[in-house]
């Protein structure tokens, strides 16, 4: 039972004595009512305090819960991190590894690859050394052969030459006794001259004329098959095309104009047309009287210029002039040699220094001895290295130096040697040695054996350079002064 229905029960037990204690009872209600109060109150604030301590208490458990989780998150985190972080580094740490790897498997292969390369051109190198060499020795033991084999060939012509010059003597004098009888006014010389001349265009004759011959026999009038019949000709007998083109052009402009209709009749237009063209240069002697002169002789080695430079001089030495050779060729194994052994033949002193020494300084002294000795001509042998034309370049223009300052007076001559058997190549060294020098004439040597004599008339039309003397023969007295009318004329006759 409650305070308060005690307190109700009690006041109707004591109703009677309700007055007398009313104050009392009031007090009392009033005690009682504050004592409860106040107890309430205290509970309510014990309860009230119970309260907040457990939301005080739930709220620090509840942020120590938030803390502690927090910092597990980064206590996770920062686990995380470290994890990545040496992940990252691990991973950094192997493709460093594997970058040094890649770096020094490319720099073996880069030492490998260096120390191949250095082997294979030592390999080379020996190789090449060992080709240089065993080339250096067969060039030398060509060489030598070769010296060897001109020597006995130049004997074999010195005693052929000699034979040859006694019978021709014989026969020359045979042939003027009988001029005398006969009463010709043609020299047995000239008439000796022509014949050697029309012996050696033997082989081009044959097959100029007889193409020529062939062309005509079968052709009934004059036509364009017939002009394409007689350009091959010319062209097989190396004219050359510009020379063979020209030479149709004026060979169909005289049909033309002197109305020429017999195929038969065209073989003496045809040597009149070149006849013009092989006189088209006025022909000098090379030698001028009254005065000194120098002849530097040029050409490429196997063309016969030391031979020709031999058959020069006893050929002027014949008419008594005063003559010298000077070896100034001193590049080529064992051309001082050769020019010796001409020299002697022909018997004329030769100036000559040791192989390698300056060429310049041989014509040099070549002029000084011409002049202490009043020679008529000296004759200067020279290097023909077309393979290095800025030295040979260098080599003639010192030596024309040194003439025109030592030897101003002189009349100065360069005369290119050709081989005719190069045919139409000839007139590229002609064009190259243009590059180089100042050629005056041409000397073209071997006609007797070639069938390529045609280059001639190439040569006096495309060149304008003279042809001043021609070789027909390997005779001492087979070279021959150019005769362009006797050439013409020995190229179109038949015996």
């Amino acid at each position: 039972m409650s305070f308060f229905k005690k307190l109700f029960k009690r006041k109707e037990e004591t109703k009677p004595v309700e007055g007398a204690h009313i104050d009392e009872s009031q007090n009392l209600e009033s005690e009682a009512r504050e004592a409860e109060e106040a107890r309430l109150a205290e509970e309510a604030r014990e309860a009230e305090e119970a309260r907040l301590a457990e939301e005080a208490r739930e709220a620090e458990e509840a942020r120590l819960a938030e803390e502690a989780k927090e910092a597990e998150k980064v206590r996770l985190a920062e686990e995380a991190k470290e994890a990545e972080e040496a992940r990252l580094a691990e991973e950094a740490k192997e493709a460093e590894e594997a970058r040094l790897a890649e770096a020094a498997k490319e720099a073996e292969e880069v030492r490998l690859v260096e120390e191949a390369k250095e082997a294979e051109e030592a390999r080379l190198a020996e190789e090449a050394k060992e080709a240089e060499e065993a080339r250096l020795a067969e060039e030398a033991k060509e060489a030598e052969e070769a010296r060897l084999a001109e020597e006995a060939k130049e004997a074999e012509e010195a005693r052929l030459a000699e034979e040859a010059k006694q019978a021709e003597e014989a026969r020359l004098a045979e042939e003027a006794k009988q001029g005398e009888n006969s009463g010709s006014e043609e020299t047995p010389k000239k008439k000796g001259l022509f014949s050697k001349l029309f012996s050696g265009l033997t082989k081009t004759r044959d097959q100029f004329l007889g193409a020529v011959d062939d062309v005509l026999k079968g052709f009934k009038k004059i036509d364009e098959d017939l002009y394409e019949e007689l350009e091959e000709a010319l062209i097989m007998a190396d004219f050359g095309v510009e020379t063979t083109m020209n030479i149709m052009e004026k060979l169909r402009e005289k049909v033309k104009t002197e109305k020429i209709t017999e195929p038969g009749d065209l073989k003496l237009a045809l040597q009149e047309i070149i006849t013009g063209i092989l006189t088209a240069h006025e022909w000098k002697p090379l030698v001028e009287e009254g005065k000194p002169n120098v002849i530097l002789v040029i050409g490429v080695n196997g063309v016969g210029k030391t031979t020709t430079i031999g058959k020069l001089a006893h050929q002027f030495k014949e008419e008594n002039k005063n003559v010298i050779l000077a070896a100034a060729d001193t590049f080529r194994a064992a051309a001082i040699e050769q020019l010796q052994i001409w020299a002697d033949r022909s018997g004329v002193p030769l100036i000559k220094h040791e192989e390698g020494s300056d060429p310049a300084a041989v014509v040099y002294d070549g002029i000084k001895a011409a002049k202490s000795r009043k020679c008529d001509l000296l004759i200067c042998d020279t290097a023909g290295r077309l393979q290095n034309k800025t030295n040979l370049m260098k080599e003639l223009e010192k030596m024309g130096r040194i003439i025109e300052r030592e030897y101003p007076e002189a009349h100065k001559e360069v005369l290119i040697v050709l081989d005719a058997t190069t045919g139409q190549n000839a007139i590229s060294q002609v064009k190259v040695f243009k590059e180089v020098a100042n050629v005056d004439g041409i000397i073209l040597t071997k006609l007797d054996g070639t069938a390529k004599g045609g280059a001639v008339v190439g040569i006096c039309e495309n060149l304008n350079v003279p042809v001043k003397y021609i070789g027909v023969g390997e005779k001492i007295d087979d070279l021959q002064p150019f005769d362009p009318k006797a050439f013409a004329a020995a190229l179109f006759e038949q015996k």
